[in-house]
């Protein structure tokens, strides 16, 4: 997991530096900067080694192409095997990216199956793109005649600029052919087809599940994996833990006594995890608030609210871990949201809103994970959010996903049961109590929205808790001060509509 900064038509590497300076955090094992040869470019790289650590540095300078690249590319191996071993030069996965080009297939990009960002120059050429959902960042600024990318919007910060903006997820932009999507999300399937198997549909996602867990666990360094004790981090360090051959390395956070403490004690014993938990205080959310913001990128009241227990989750993590596996994504697929239990009658609208809130996580859910994790230099992956098994969620029915339900039943949550099929799928990993207990959102679980009144009384001396237009007012407040151009931040951050839900570590 890495950070980088790509200038074209703009020749100043001291530019080049002091951005990559800005976002540094992404990766403390190494900052390069490169100006190419026979290119307008300059590339700069700030990395975290996690495949390929001896010999993987960026940015990667071959033949007079460069290339800067964040994120993992989890098909490298294969694409290696077809490209022909001896092209590479390292062990880099994100090499793959460049001879993939070089083979000059029209839809090369497509090919490319992980989270990833990137910029690639040629003599006369710049390409830059991003994954399908947009779990790694990735932005634009126009700047006279020339351009700079960035891997967050800090980099930016105090630059003179014309616009700036996010490359959306599954696009690539071209200095030649301009800007163009790749991938499209499928549409969800409402109902089902006539003789559909239940059992097969589960026992299918089962397997697509656990191969996409084994997927987003290849890496040269140890893999963990966050434990809220819901469902979905249960079931992905579930799969994750019988995996390995040693103990998995399991996290979770909450105050002291909370809900998702207790629960996630629970399920890395019955998987056997080696697990590791941290008790923070009001006092302990104060303190961060604002480091948690200026790295979140955003004032929202819901996304700084979720972004609290990740980032003591994070900073307890990379005390032990370089990378770890993440829940995000199963809401989204699998009807997790209390407001999804609305559609139960509307199988129709309820696969569009959910193919709809998978296209809206890169800018807030995708956002919180990845600045507040990289803020710590720690990287996190979303397996839920693999592309075989969004193809696949996305072809089992919403009656499948959100089912009535009798609430005496032992596969029930209630009159309706949301992810009802993930539940069935994953029921012989967890106690039953867990597999069929209610969902609990994060920071409620975890018991953040109560110690955050206290904390936020702290912060801002008020003498009573503070309504949520003052909580907003807050979180901006501390975001404006923190940033030369906090306008830049405000404009580009993700706006919630009622909708939208925080999904669970």
């Amino acid at each position: 997991m890495c950070g980088f900064v790509c200038l074209y038509n703009i020749g100043d590497p001291a530019l080049a530096a002091s951005m990559i300076e800005k976002i540094s955090h992404r990766g403390p094992d190494a900052v390069e900067v490169v100006k190419g040869q026979g290119a307008p470019v300059i590339m700069a790289h700030c990395r975290l080694s996690i495949i390929g650590p001896e010999d993987g540095q960026q940015p990667i300078y071959q033949d007079r192409d460069l290339l800067v690249a964040n994120g993992e590319i989890y098909n490298h191996a294969d694409l290696r095997a077809i490209l022909g071993e001896s092209a590479f030069e390292t062990a880099s996965d994100s090499e793959a990216i460049l001879h993939l080009f070089r083979a000059g297939q029209l839809r090369w990009v497509s090919r490319l199956d992980g989270m990833f960002a990137f910029v690639l120059a040629t003599k006369n050429r710049i390409i830059a793109a991003r994954d399908p959902l947009g779990i790694k960042p990735l932005y634009l600024a126009r700047i006279g005649e020339g351009m700079a990318f960035a891997s967050e919007l800090k980099a930016f910060d105090g630059l003179a600029y014309d616009s700036v903006e996010a490359i959306e997820p599954g696009c690539m932009f071209d200095s030649i052919d301009g800007m163009r999507r790749w991938y499209r999300t499928p549409h969800g399937a409402a109902e089902p087809e006539e003789g559909l198997d239940i059992e097969a549909t589960a026992r299918e996602l089962r397997l697509v599940l656990e191969d996409a867990v084994s997927k987003w666990m290849v890496a040269d360094v140890e893999v963990g994996s966050f434990l809220s004790g819901g469902l979905d981090s249960s079931i992905i360090a579930a799969i994750a833990a019988r995996q390995r051959k040693t103990p998995l390395k399991t996290f979770s956070v909450g105050t002291e006594g909370s809900p998702d403490l207790i629960a996630a004690r629970e399920v890395a014993a019955h998987i056997g995890s080696d697990h590791h938990e941290h008790a923070f205080t009001a006092r302990d959310l104060a303190d961060v608030l604002p480091h948690v913001i200026y790295h979140l990128e955003s004032a929202d009241v819901d996304l700084v609210r979720s972004a609290m227990p990740t980032h003591f989750a994070a900073k307890l993590a990379v005390r032990h871990v370089k990378a770890v596996l993440t829940g995000e994504g199963a809401d989204e697929l699998f009807a997790g949201y209390t407001y999804h239990h609305d559609y139960v009658d509307h199988p129709r609208e309820l696969a569009e809103e959910l193919t709809r809130s998978l296209n809206a996580m890169h800018n807030i859910n995708l956002q919180r994970v990845d600045r507040v994790t990289m803020a710590e230099s720690l990287e996190a992956r979303t397996p839920f959010l693999d592309r075989d098994l969004i193809d696949f969620a996305q072809s089992i029915p919403a009656t499948l996903k959100l089912r009535r339900t009798d609430p005496d039943a032992v596969e029930s949550t209630g009159p309706t049961t949301e992810k009802w099929i993930l539940r069935k799928a994953c029921a012989d990993l967890l106690p039953d109590d867990l597999v069929w207990r209610k969902k609990a959102q994060f920071d409620e679980g975890s018991g953040t929205v109560d110690a955050l009144k206290e904390a936020l009384m702290i912060v801002s001396g008020a003498d009573q808790p503070l309504d949520r237009a003052q909580e907003g007012a807050l979180y901006e407040k501390l975001l404006r001060a923190a940033y030369v151009d906090p306008d830049l931040i405000l404009s580009n951050a993700g706006t919630w509509d009622s909708k939208d839900r925080v999904s669970a570590v």
